[in-house]
C-alpha cells in the first residue's frame, strides 16, 4: 500500500493505493483562503499541517499499517518563510496571489538572462517576487528569514523533518536553472538571498527521508520513506502515465492547465506559456495556465444564487448561448500574463437568466483553455484526456471538446489525479517497479466536438484587448 497526500488550495486530499495501483481508499480535509486585500491570496501554513493529519487518520487504520511509501504533491509557487527556529514568519502567499507585478519587472532588470536561466517570464504567481514584495514592504520579515518552502514542503518539513524539494516545485519559483536543474546562484541573489535559504533539490522519485517517529506513531504506520514528489500538474502528469514525450492532459482544478510532455526544454515566454522540469529525471513539460478554472464556476454559483453546483449546472444546461464571459477572476497567466486582469459579462440583456451566466462562465473557461492549447502549438485532432473536478461535468467537457475541436476523454479517478500521482512517487521511492506504476488509466468516456464555436470563440477572444484599459 501507497499513500499520496495533495496540497491543494481548497483542501488536502490523502488517497491510498494498493500493489496493482487501484485505489483502496481517500479521504480530504477543507482549507481556506484568506483576500485580506485586493490581488492579495494567503493561508497559513499550519492550517495545511492540521489538514493534513486530518485526512491521513480518516483513512482507515488497517490499511495505514500496510503502507510502504508515501508521496507529496501541492499547490506551487507559495512563499513560505520560516525563520531560525522553523516557526512560520507570516502567512504563506499564494499562487494566485497578484501583488507583487513591479517586483517581477525589477527582477527581469536585475538579471537579464532570467528568461533564458528559468525558461520563463518572472510571473507575479512565481515565489521569487513575492520574496522581493516581503523585502521591500516587510524588511524586518525578511530579515528574518532562513528557509524558504514551498507548501507541499512544508508539510514534508513537519512529516520528516527535512527541508526537501523536488525539481518540477522548484521549477516555478524563478530561482531553478531549468536546464540544469539546479539553484540558479543568480536569481537567488537578486532577490537578496542565497542557496542556503534553499531545500536541497531531489527528483520527484528519489526518497528525501522517513516519516518521524512520532508521526508514525499517530498516523498508525512504520516509519516509510518520504518521495520527493511534485507540484500538483506534474503529480498529475505521473497519475495519469503522463511521462513520455507528446503525452498531454487538460486539468480543471481551482485553476486550469493544458499539460504537455517533453524529453527536453522547450520555452515559449512571449506566449507567458510556462517551461519546468518534470517529476522523472530527464524530462520537461511545458503548460499553458489559466487561473480560474473550477474557482469560476464555484463564484458563477455565488453570483447567481444557486443553492448547489448540480443546480447551477443544470440551469446552464438548458439555456441557449448568449452573453460572454472573460475569466479572469484572479488576473491571467497564458497567453497575457495580465495579474491584473478581470473578469466581464458581455451581451446581457433585460432576457438574460441566471443559468445564462452560469452557461457563458463555463464557456469562457473553455476558451480560455483553447488560448492554452494556441499558444502550446498543440492543436489537432487526437484525444486529450482531461482531469480534475471539473472533468466530472459532461456539459463543461462538451463545451471544451467543441471550443478545442478535438474529442476530450474523462479520465474515470481524473479528479483524484496529483494524490494518486504522490502515491505513484512514492511508490517509486519504496522501490516499486516503473513499468509497473507508471501507465495510463482507463480513458473513460470520450466526447467529440459537436457544436463549431470557432465564431464565438473569435468574437470572445477581442474582448480582453478591448477591455484591458477598463478596471475595476
Amino acid at each position: 500500500m501507497w499513500l499520496g497526500i495533495d496540497i491543494g488550495t481548497s483542501s488536502v486530499k490523502a488517497l491510498l493505493i494498493d500493489s496493482d495501483g487501484a485505489i483502496a481508499a481517500q479521504a480530504e480535509a477543507p482549507l481556506a483562503v484568506s483576500r485580506p486585500q485586493p490581488l492579495w491570496s494567503e493561508q497559513d501554513p499550519e492550517d495545511w499541517w492540521t489538514a493534513t493529519e486530518c485526512a491521513a487518520l480518516d483513512l482507515p487504520g488497517a490499511l495505514r499499517k500496510s503502507v510502504h511509501g508515501i508521496g507529496l504533491s501541492g499547490q506551487m509557487h507559495g512563499a513560505t518563510v520560516l525563520g531560525a527556529d522553523d516557526a512560520v514568519l507570516r502567512p504563506a502567499i499564494l499562487w494566485n496571489d497578484g501583488r507583487s507585478a513591479a517586483q517581477c519587472e525589477a527582477l527581469m532588470r536585475r538579471v537579464p538572462d532570467a528568461t533564458k536561466i528559468t525558461a520563463n517570464l518572472v510571473m507575479p504567481g512565481f515565489t521569487a517576487p513575492k520574496l522581493l514584495w516581503i523585502a521591500e514592504h516587510e524588511p524586518d520579515v525578511f530579515a528574518a528569514i532562513r528557509t524558504v518552502l514551498l507548501p507541499k514542503d512544508f508539510v514534508r518539513l513537519r512529516m520528516t523533518g527535512d527541508k526537501a524539494s523536488d525539481m518540477s516545485d522548484a521549477a516555478g519559483t524563478s530561482w531553478l536553472d531549468i536546464a540544469g536543474r539546479k539553484w540558479s546562484d543568480a536569481m537567488l541573489d537578486a532577490t537578496g538571498l542565497s542557496e542556503g535559504h534553499m531545500p536541497r533539490l531531489y527528483e520527484g522519485c528519489d526518497s528525501t527521508g522517513a516519516l518521524l517517529s512520532s508521526v508514525a506513531a499517530r498516523w498508525g504506520m512504520d516509519a516509510v520513506p518520504v518521495a520527493a514528489g511534485a507540484g500538483d500538474n506534474a503529480a498529475s502528469a505521473i497519475g495519469l502515465g503522463a511521462v513520455d514525450p507528446g503525452d498531454a492532459f487538460i486539468s480543471l482544478g481551482t485553476s486550469g492547465v493544458f499539460f504537455v510532455a517533453d524529453e527536453s526544454p522547450r520555452p515559449n515566454p512571449d506566449a507567458a506559456v510556462h517551461c519546468y522540469c518534470h517529476a522523472l529525471p530527464v524530462r520537461w513539460h511545458r503548460m499553458g495556465v489559466i487561473l480560474s478554472a473550477a474557482a469560476t464556476l464555484d463564484w458563477a454559483v455565488r453570483f447567481g444564487g444557486f443553492d448547489s453546483v448540480a443546480d447551477a449546472l443544470a440551469a446552464a444546461g438548458g439555456a441557449k448561448a448568449g452573453p460572454y464571459f472573460l475569466p479572469y477572476l484572479s488576473g491571467e497567466r497564458t497567453p497575457h500574463n495580465d495579474a491584473e486582469a478581470t473578469g466581464a459579462f458581455v451581451g446581457i440583456t433585460a432576457d438574460t437568466e441566471p443559468g445564462d451566466l452560469v452557461r457563458a462562465a463555463l464557456e469562457g473557461v473553455a476558451f480560455a483553455i483553447a488560448d492554452c492549447q494556441n499558444a502550446l502549438g498543440e492543436a489537432g485532432d487526437t484525444v486529450v484526456h482531461l482531469v480534475g473536478g471539473g472533468s466530472r461535468s459532461d456539459l463543461w467537457v462538451q463545451m471544451i471538446a467543441d471550443a478545442l475541436r478535438r474529442p476530450v476523454a474523462q479520465v474515470a479517478g481524473g479528479d483524484v489525479g496529483a494524490a494518486l500521482g504522490a502515491a505513484r512517487l512514492g511508490a517509486l521511492a519504496a522501490g516499486a517497479p516503473r513499468d509497473a506504476i507508471l501507465s495510463w488509466p482507463d480513458p473513460g468516456k470520450v466526447i467529440e466536438p459537436a457544436t463549431d464555436l470557432s465564431d464565438r470563440y473569435a468574437a470572445w477572444s477581442r474582448l480582453y484587448p478591448a477591455l484591458k484599459g477598463v478596471r475595476a
